[in-house]
């Protein structure tokens, strides 16, 4: 995949990342408030509890796919191939939004499974494409070439 292609995909891959660490972060923050507003309890747990729960679970959720985000962006801007932590953190997120996509496809629709896929699709495409074996030789360095055996 040439550099024309690899660079825009992470960074909309980045972008797409993001964008879901807000909303993932908002989403939270108003599933707590509203537990902690309307009172509401899970088989006896304090209500304070879950709200402080969903927040932290929102925080740490957020944080990882800011990471992730980052992560990508560093990979556009500097248009070489992730290291391998950052690269067992991509793949991490991405199996982590495989497994969401499954579960959202009954519990919330297809929507949800839909817009999971597409992150997903973003993300091992940006990993695929700045895979090994894409390494070209430096300019100006000699490619070295099989030589024959010598006949005896």
């Amino acid at each position: 995949m040439s550099a024309v292609v690899r660079r825009p995909v992470a960074f909309i891959s980045a972008i797409v990342l993001v964008a879901e660490a807000v909303g993932v972060v908002i989403v939270n923050g108003v599933m707590a408030t509203f537990v902690k507003n309307q009172d509401m309890s899970l088989a006896g747990t304090d209500p304070g509890v879950m709200a402080n729960g969903a927040w932290v679970l929102g925080g740490i959720s957020g944080v990882f796919l800011l990471l992730c985000g980052v992560l990508l962006l560093l990979t556009g801007v500097r248009d070489r191939a992730p290291g391998r932590i950052a690269r067992v953190v991509l793949i991490g997120c991405a199996v982590i939004h495989g497994v969401l996509g499954a579960l959202a496809v009954g519990l919330i629709g297809w929507t949800a499974f839909v817009s999971m896929m597409v992150v997903l699709g973003l993300i091992v495409l940006t990993l695929v494409a700045y895979g090994p074996g894409r390494e070209e030789p430096a300019t100006g360095a000699d490619v070295e070439k099989p030589v024959a055996p010598a006949s005896v």
